[in-house]
């Protein structure tokens, strides 16, 4: 046999749904069966027997399809179901509760999120390891977006802009060269059977590689190259960080069952080919946002130009949706640096008193931290919301499609990709330019 049929032969092993199931069993995850239908059973006694056992969940909260009207998509990102006996599952997924009284059932779990393109919902597990669950669950959550929206404004207001600016550069490049290659290979999700689906959110995109494992390891590959020699640390710190977080992200993707482990590997190994490459550029890019007088003008057009190019494949998913956020934040905050700069808002320390000292913690300082975040997240937030406001009836409305649904609207290209674009632009933007002025305006900067 040879060294080609070889690796064919390990890619196809290692591609198996059966060793994702296998991991999922070894960490204490078992799909149950469904529930079969009893037509002599009034839906309405399930509920009544239901109900008190969920601390009475379904009377608090709305269900989907009730009269509360559609959920728009994104209200149920990035949460962790609420451990059964505690209140009930978001989304109103059910926790998989007993419906009788008796003997306490085995813990379980429903879906950790809802797929809001499709309305896709996870399948009931029995969960024997609770610890292990909540840990995966952390580092699934370590390449969400809101993961994204807290650590890369606490670097830029808090810790250090430039490391910031530098991070946000390699996450575009790295999330978007690994967004385009999933369509291209267009490899499918794990097989479910065996494998237990316990987030669908991502299961409209396509697998092959995983964007959460090249986000794994490139912020903390990156963070220690950025920051190791310009700021005063250990070097073992480093090297220590870079495998837990790594592994504990690439792990989650499997436990999760939305990977297989090719996807992880294939992941991991990419991402370091691009940071082989393109890290020497890293300087060089951000220097060029700051400085060059048309960069807002090259900046915007080249990532609209890389939009357009990654959207013309025959088929939509929320990959388009990710892939414009993800541009559309870069751009923002790109241009917000490239303001800040020329107006002298946020200026980098001298290369002459490198490296930096790691400052005492006092009472002042944490306290003006945590002013910041909360005062700057409240903004993010509110401009975020403003601009999904806007964006979305006027993109329905500028190519007539119907807006009554925002998660049918936001199905259509001509709707996602200006709503994801011009909003996490101007997200990225408020990071850069327009919370740093209102931190120096309340003195708190």
């Amino acid at each position: 046999m040879s060294l080609r049929q070889r690796l064919a032969q390990l890619a196809r092993r290692l591609q198996e749904p059966q060793k994702v199931a296998r991991f999922q069993r070894l960490c204490g995850v078992e799909a149950l069966p469904r529930r079969s239908a009893a037509p002599a059973t009034d839906p309405r006694e399930d509920e009544k027997a239901e109900a008190p056992l969920a601390g009475d969940a379904r009377r608090r909260e709305p269900q989907p399809g009730a009269s509360a009207g559609p959920q728009p998509p994104g209200n149920d990102r990035n949460q962790c179901p609420a451990k059964p006996g505690g209140g009930g599952a978001p989304n109103g997924v059910r926790n998989g509760l007993a419906t009788e009284l008796g003997p306490a059932s085995p813990p379980r779990v429903g879906a950790l999120r809802r797929n809001s393109l499709t309305g896709e919902e996870g399948e009931l597990a029995h969960v024997s390891n609770w610890p292990l669950y909540y840990l995966f669950c952390f580092g699934t959550e370590l390449g969400n977006e809101l993961f994204y929206i807290l650590f890369f404004p606490f670097w830029i207001w808090n810790l250090d802009a430039l490391v910031g600016r530098r991070l946000v550069v390699i996450w575009v490049l790295v999330m978007y060269l690994g967004q385009c290659t999933k369509d291209i290979i267009r490899w499918p999700r794990p097989a479910s059977p065996p494998v237990v689906k316990l987030e669908v959110f991502y299961n409209s995109e396509y697998s092959m590689p995983s964007t959460h494992a090249m986000s794994g390891t490139a912020i903390p590959i990156s963070m220690i190259l950025l920051t190791y020699g310009r700021w005063q640390y250990p070097l073992l710190c480093g090297l220590i960080l870079i495998p837990c977080w790594c592994s504990l992200v690439c792990l989650s993707r499997i436990y999760m069952g939305m990977h297989s482990i090719l996807d992880i590997i294939a992941g991991f190994l990419y991402t370091i080919l691009i940071l082989a490459i393109f890290y020497p550029f890293v300087d060089l890019i951000d220097d060029f946002n700051q400085t060059h007088k048309y960069a807002p003008l090259i900046i915007i057009g080249l990532h609209l130009a890389l939009g357009i190019f990654s959207f013309t494949l025959d088929t939509w998913s929320t990959s388009r949706g990710d892939t414009a956020e993800i541009l559309g934040s870069g751009a923002g905050i790109a241009c917000g640096s490239h303001v800040s700069h020329n107006v002298g808002l946020m200026l980098d320390p001298s290369l002459d008193i490198l490296p930096l000292a790691l400052p005492p913690i006092t009472v002042t300082m944490f306290g003006k931290a945590i002013l910041r975040i909360l005062i700057g997240m409240v903004f993010v937030l509110i401009v975020r919301d403003i601009m999904k406001r806007i964006t979305i009836p006027l993109a329905c409305k500028i190519f007539s499609i119907p807006c009554d649904d925002i998660r049918k609207a936001r199905q259509h290209m001509e709707v996602e990709l200006p709503y994801r674009y011009i909003t996490y632009g101007m997200v990225g933007f408020s990071i850069t330019f327009l919370v740093p002025y209102l931190f120096f305006f309340i003195g708190i900067s």
